[in-house]
Parts: structure tokens; C-alpha cells; sequence
């Protein structure tokens, strides 16, 4: 392959071009994931946490660490 190659420059432009846009789908993909996934688990713990405020109210235990729901 020659440098000066125009038609080979262009192929590897594209490649170059087809390579960073697989790449950045990948990473939006993986972000929104991340991110869905970051909200469930804060639902789980707010759910969690207000559990334990009823177990606690039902055993008769007052929170001495502070409100649990903040």
C-alpha cells in the first residue's frame, strides 16, 4: 500500500470512521444501561431504607443515627 495511495487512504478513513462510530454506540449503549441500572438500585434502596424505618417502629426502636429516610 502507498502512502500517496488515494483509494487507500479513503478506506482507511472509513474504516478509521466506521471503527470510532461503533465505539461510541457501544459507549451510549453501555451508558444508558449504567444508568437505568443506577436507578433501580436507588428505588431499591429507598424501599430498603423504608423497611427497616417500619421494622424498626415495630420493634419499638427509635432511629438514635438519624432519620434513615434522608
Amino acid at each position: 500500500m502507498a502512502e500517496s495511495d488515494p483509494q487507500s487512504a479513503r478506506g482507511l478513513s472509513r474504516f478509521a470512521e466506521n471503527l470510532l462510530q461503533q465505539l461510541q454506540d457501544n459507549f451510549q449503549a453501555l451508558t444508558a444501561e449504567l444508568s437505568l441500572r443506577m436507578d433501580e438500585m436507588g428505588e431499591r434502596i429507598s424501599d430498603l431504607e423504608k423497611h427497616v424505618t417500619d421494622l424498626m417502629a415495630q420493634a419499638g426502636i427509635e432511629n438514635t443515627n438519624g432519620d434513615l429516610m434522608n
